[in-house]
């Protein structure tokens, strides 16, 4: 279930209701997987993910429209550390007792015939929003194969950060400053 917050930011769909080709789909929390790779001190790539996803996505092929919310508990970061994960959660990286969500809201896409390229928005992290575009590397659109009458869409995309663009600054420049972040969702229509 969505918090009010992340309710809050969805508001973006209702632009999209005039569309009667609209197809709306709900991210499925156990196959949503948003992670992030960051250089560690030169010697190495650290990965980590967040636990807790919500989001929608909103797609009209016909009209060439599609909008995309996204909603992450930054709380729920996994680097599969503890000690790591509970100084991440603190006031040197996300602070998630003052900025508990991290959002990224659409604003327009890019097609190619009937698929998604690429999402431009707003990202919102660490209580700071600057333009944000992602890549979809993939996607696909199809019967579940195991559970019928369920209609699904997957994609992987990604995109490039500056952690320090949104106030992140600590360990820089020993801890890297590029993050790419990497999101593999799968939806059902609703």
């Amino acid at each position: 279930m969505l918090s009010k917050s992340a309710l809050s930011v969805l508001g973006l769909f209702c632009s999209l209701t005039a569309f009667a080709a609209q197809e709306t789909y709900t991210f499925d929390p156990a196959h949503t997987y948003p992670y992030f790779a960051i250089n560690h001190l030169g010697f190495s790539t650290m990965y980590g993910r967040f636990n807790k996803t919500s989001g929608r996505l909103i797609v009209d092929k016909e009209a060439k429209l599609a909008a995309l919310d996204l909603v992450i508990d930054a709380g729920s970061i996994d680097t599969g550390h503890q000690k790591r994960d509970e100084h991440l959660r603190s006031p040197d990286f996300f602070n998630v007792s003052e900025f508990p969500f991290i959002t990224f809201k659409s604003l327009s896409a890019k097609f190619e015939g009937d698929v998604a390229t690429s999402v431009d928005g707003e990202l919102t992290l660490h209580g700071v929003t600057k333009p944000v575009t992602v890549a979809i590397e993939f996607m696909r659109c199809a019967d579940h194969p195991m559970d019928k009458g369920k209609f699904v869409c997957g994609f992987g995309a990604s995109a490039q950060i500056n952690r320090s663009d949104f106030g992140m600054k600590y360990g820089l420049p020993a801890i890297g400053d590029e993050v790419r972040l990497i999101f593999e969702v799968e939806a059902q229509r609703n």
